[in-house]
């Protein structure tokens, strides 16, 4: 993980399995905004992992916002930048955790308002363990890692000074 710390930081935690072809698009996404050393400077953070699980409930403490990234199944082309509330629900498995779930966890586990949060759910096509990235996922991995690096930049989510 990237750390800026200190109130104020952006963190964009994005998930995947990078054995499991389009799945892999949440951590690409992360690795090329790691190639921009300015992201660092201005707040942002960024952590990735296979699947989400409650242990990062202390990744977003000191967060002013949070922005979720993964591979959707389905949905919008090339991706879609959405809202993300708490779920009204808690509901998980020993496995992995629902971005909304985790909020309300964090909630109830630090009894503290969670960060606002969006999704950015990039879609993807074949998700079979081995395959490579597909041409249409790598093209929308290109668009989404253009628009988070311009929303990043001059839309007002950075942590520091905008």
């Amino acid at each position: 993980m990237s750390s800026p710390s200190g109130a104020g930081r952006v963190l964009i935690l994005a998930c995947g399995n990078p054995s499991r072809g389009d799945d892999a698009l949440g951590p690409l996404l992360i690795d090329r905004l790691s190639l921009d050393p300015d992201l660092a400077r201005r707040g942002i953070a960024t952590l990735t992992d296979f699947q989400l699980q409650i242990e990062h409930v202390i990744d977003l403490q000191g967060c002013a916002r949070v922005i979720f990234v993964d591979a959707a199944l389905s949905g919008p082309e090339p991706f879609a930048f959405l809202p993300l509330p708490p779920s009204p629900e808690v509901s998980f498995s020993t496995h992995a955790l629902a971005p909304g779930t985790l909020l309300t966890l964090f909630r109830q586990v630090t009894g503290e308002t969670p960060p606002p949060a969006r999704l950015l759910a990039i879609r993807g096509y074949g998700f079979a363990l081995g395959a490579p990235l597909s041409e249409a996922a790598s093209a929308n991995l290109d668009r989404a890692v253009r628009f988070l690096t311009r929303l990043l930049r001059y839309g007002g989510v950075g942590g520091g000074q905008d």
